[in-house]
């Protein structure tokens, strides 16, 4: 008998329209995703920027991200994929579960950066905009990993353990049918949301700007995963001792530290403008009649903007000097 408190694999994944299999992983991940756009919309339209920004590089993002995700968990899992007799069209199944964080990152900056330079938006701003909703979209995505009944950790004794059905392939071999394992998934989906509440607060609290919100996302991110591949049941290849993907995560919280301390030494003012240099657009006379009379009014948007992004703060500062 499972303890009376453990969490279940669900017994669901997915349902048919027609021809169509939905999978209830792949509907984690898209709610993820349209909640990060969603974040990142409003929070560019704090720094002026037409939200609708966050669509079109997710456009880009979005499956460059999945494809270097899913070159990245097929390589960092050869055994999984590449053996006598193994079925190569695997690879491409990624309905089936199976794609890294890591590269996805990788993959969808690289999307980012191509949308940012067609949009004229700077690459630091929009990341910076991106980093609370990656956590999101994370934490949401890692329902899915759920479903599918993966990603979980050691056997524990612990009363929220995580029940494994022995046909699962991961399961392993010799013990116990009623043996519970750590939710990994859990885990870090409270660690994700916990973190983009701590970006939201800090990226206000502190001003920070010039790619500082994505550097402490680096951090918060790249802590919390090398803790949970430490005790992850199935464990990448080792590098130096360690498992690969831990390797990385801890690389990856290294590298925020030092991005954050470097961008801060580099940059200790706030960001001119989200836009690039002379990629702003130019306002029509319609908006140009509209902010004279909101500013005349002392209120509308013009009044509103006053208090809210550090834009403005430092507009003041250069005005007194």
């Amino acid at each position: 008998m499972f303890a009376p408190a453990s969490i279940p694999t669900p017994d669901w994944n997915g349902f048919t329209i027609g021809p169509f299999e939905i999978r209830a992983y792949a509907l984690c991940i898209l709610v993820g995703i349209a909640l990060a756009i969603w974040i990142t919309g409003a929070r560019l339209k704090r720094r002026g920027v037409d939200p609708g920004i966050a669509i079109d590089a997710a456009l880009w993002a979005v499956p460059l991200g999945i494809i270097a995700a899913r070159l990245y968990h097929v390589l960092t899992h050869p055994g999984d994929y590449f053996y006598a007799g193994a079925d190569l069209w695997e690879i491409v199944r990624i309905w089936d579960g199976g794609i890294a964080i890591f590269g996805s990152i990788l993959g969808g900056l690289v999307g980012i950066w191509i949308a940012t330079r067609i949009a004229g938006v700077r690459f630091s701003a929009f990341i910076d905009a991106l980093a609370p909703g990656m956590l999101v979209a994370q934490g949401i995505g890692r329902l899915g990993n759920w479903f599918n009944g993966e990603l979980f950790g050691v056997p524990t004794d612990l009363p929220w353990g995580l029940e494994i059905p022995t046909t699962n392939a991961a399961f392993p071999h010799g013990l116990p049918d009623t043996t519970l394992f750590h939710p990994l998934f859990l885990y870090e989906m409270i660690w994700d949301l916990l973190g983009a509440a701590v970006l939201l607060w800090a990226s206000r609290k502190f001003l920070l700007q010039w790619g500082r919100v994505f550097a402490l996302y680096a951090m918060w991110y790249g802590v919390g995963r090398f803790w949970l591949e430490g005790i992850r049941i199935d464990p990448t290849q080792l590098v130096l001792g360690i498992q690969f993907n831990q390797l990385v995560a801890g690389v990856f919280a290294l590298f925020g530290l030092v991005l954050f301390l470097w961008l801060g030494r580099r940059h200790p003012g706030l960001e001119p403008s989200a836009y690039l240099p002379g990629r702003a657009p130019v306002p029509s006379d319609e908006d140009a009649g509209e902010s004279d009379q909101a500013s005349d009014s002392g209120s509308g948007p013009a009044s509103a903007a006053v208090d809210d992004g550090p834009e403005h703060v430092e507009s003041e500062n250069a005005s007194s000097k």
